[in-house]
């Protein structure tokens, strides 16, 4: 057994690049779009299964909390684009270093900022 390995693994004290933080935000953002489909889906089901339906779902998207989990989706639909864009680029070879790597990550994060800023402007 090697004695020289670390034996500290609280996550707490562990310094991850700024890539590392960007991919996983990216995957958060996934997991919060799959959750939103289903609150998506039955808003299209609602608004085309009657007048009175569409009437009651746009009533509802009146409502702040209804904006703000609204923006929310828009937010999350904004980075994952972008960060998938990011990989896309990855996976032809551009921007793979490590110094391109975290130039990436935080063109990543700025386009992303100002298409959540965007969004947020036209939900409300």
């Amino acid at each position: 057994m090697n004695s020289k390995r670390p034996v500290n693994l609280d996550i707490t004290t562990i310094r991850l690049p700024l890539p590392a933080y960007t991919s996983i935000l990216h995957r958060i953002s996934g997991v919060i779009l799959f959750v939103g489909i289903a609150f998506l889906l039955y808003g299209l089901d609602l608004s085309l299964g009657s007048k009175e339906g569409f009437d009651q779902l746009k009533e509802c998207l009146q409502n702040p909390v209804a904006k703000f989990i609204a923006w929310g989706l828009l937010s999350a639909l904004a980075y994952h684009l972008v960060a998938g864009v990011k990989h896309l680029f990855m996976d032809v070879g551009i921007g793979e270093g490590k110094a391109s790597g975290v130039v990436g990550a935080k063109l990543t994060i700025a386009v992303s900022a100002a298409l959540i800023v965007l969004a947020g402007v036209w939900v409300w």
